[in-house]
């Protein structure tokens, strides 16, 4: 009865950090799962270890999960130094021509419950053509619930630290879990290689030489 009166009251301070999460980023992977201040999730966080390396220029799949359903719309952003991001100034009008750092906005909310594990997203976005060292991708979720648009209560965010170096990321990494574009294992820096349209794999290097041993068992047995 002791331990159930300790672990009780300690069990509620669990649910604000529960009921914040309403989005996941899964690729590029987040700074943080806190979400609800402005610009990356937590006031005052700073850059931190997991940094994305990619390839100026190129394609990737950004990719997320929904995990508490609101209608509304997603937003990505990119600043190439630091995290200088806008708040929407409505709920309903674009923000892409407006604020230079959006790559793309009003990106649909499908709606309805939420299964179990989240509800994937993804969307295919193409990086400025500049080297950055101190670069961030912006994810944010837009609530259109709540009538009167309130920016400190409406807009869940999330970032992903990210450097932009030649030679230093595959263009095309894999979209991990919410789906999207193939490729190398989301952050291994380990490409497939594909011949004409068949991966190639270690089984297959392996086949000659297991042709080889069939061919010696079967000598012996004559």
């Amino acid at each position: 009865m002791r331990l159930v009166r300790i672990i009780g009251p300690l069990a509620w301070l669990l649910v604000p950090s529960i009921a914040a999460a309403h989005i996941s980023l899964t690729y590029p992977p987040p700074r943080t799962s806190s979400q609800k201040q402005r610009h990356c999730g937590l006031a005052g966080l700073t850059r931190g270890a997991t940094v994305t390396t990619l390839e100026p220029g190129s394609t990737i799949t950004v990719t997320w999960l929904e995990t508490i359903d609101h209608p509304g719309h997603y937003r990505i952003s990119f600043d190439d130094d630091g995290e200088d991001f806008l708040v929407p100034p409505t709920a309903t009008e674009s923000t892409e021509g407006m604020d230079p750092t959006v790559i793309k906005d009003l990106i649909p909310d499908v709606g309805g419950a939420v299964p179990s594990g989240g509800r994937p997203y993804s969307f295919e976005i193409t990086l400025p053509d500049i080297e950055c060292t101190n670069c961030t991708l912006q994810l944010i979720q837009m609530m259109t619930e709540g009538g009167q648009y309130d920016s400190n209560s409406d807009l869940y965010y999330q970032c992903a630290d990210i450097t932009l170096a030649r030679g230093g990321g595959n263009p095309t990494p894999d979209a991990g879990p919410g789906g999207g574009a193939g490729g190398d294992d989301a952050g291994t820096g380990t490409p497939t290689e594909t011949t004409g349209g068949c991966t190639t794999t270690g089984a297959a290097s392996g086949l000659p030489l297991a042709l080889a041993l069939l061919g010696l068992l079967r000598r012996r047995q004559r």
